[in-house]
């Protein structure tokens, strides 16, 4: 999934935002999840907080009893550098040359001078972007899911309720699918490592096969590594 935060405070240039959304949606047949600010809040920090899904920021530079968007811009950066951000500002390029390295932004864009092209521009060239990292999709009767694989720490089997737990950093999903069926959806960085266990292999610090368990690059113990499958583990 991909997520647009609009941080804007002008009702004007939102509804602007949302026409060019809805007209690139449907242009991409793509499924667009859309959320807007007039300032900085608590709801804002809890989505620069997560870290589940694709993100598009694009925001005014100056708002109104808020923060700046550069200080938002600097709290994104604090943990996220691969969601895109998209200034939409009246400052001039001498503003756009100073600190679009510092903050890797996509673009600055004046409102004065073709906003409504040049966004949409920028907002296919994002959909038209290949990331390096992939996704995993579940989608089903129960259950309609998309996780950035990097961020699955590992996934455990409950044999009581017969489901499987995707662990990230901050949430854990139990789904309705086996560990085999789990695993083929997933890319190489998976190993299984244990008939109840399977891990990412770029997260794991630590292995210690002769008492049963793996560490994490976060300090996370998990009691389940078994010498079956320690050939897989280290190819």
């Amino acid at each position: 999934m991909m997520k647009f935060i609009i941080v804007e405070d002008g009702k004007l240039v939102q509804d602007t935002f949302k026409q060019i959304l809805r007209k690139l949606s449907i242009k991409n047949n793509q499924n667009l999840e859309v959320q807007y600010f007039s300032k900085y809040c608590k709801e804002l920090q809890k989505e620069i907080d997560t870290e589940l899904y694709r993100k598009v920021y694009i925001m005014d530079i100056e708002l109104e009893d808020s923060i700046s968007g550069l200080e938002i811009a600097d709290k994104i950066r604090e943990k996220d550098w691969d969601s895109e951000i998209i200034f939409v500002t009246k400052h001039d390029q001498l503003f756009e040359s100073a600190h679009r390295k510092i903050l890797d932004v996509f673009d600055f864009i004046e409102k004065f001078d073709d906003m409504e092209q040049r966004l949409e521009n920028d907002i296919q060239k994002i959909f038209n972007k290949k990331i390096d990292s992939g996704v995993l999709k579940l989608s089903g009767k129960f259950v309609e899911l998309e996780i950035y694989m990097k961020n699955i720490l590992y996934i455990t089997r409950d044999k009581e309720e017969r489901k499987s737990i995707i662990h990230t950093e901050e949430v854990q999903f139990k789904v309705g699918y086996s560990l085999t069926e789990l695993l083929k959806n997933l890319d190489s960085r998976f190993v299984q490592t244990h008939k109840s266990c399977i891990a990412n292999k770029t997260r794991m610090a630590e292995r210690n096969y002769s008492k049963g368990y793996f560490i994490l690059d976060n300090g996370i113990k998990v009691d389940l590594l078994s010498k079956k499958f320690r050939k897989d583990i280290e190819e």
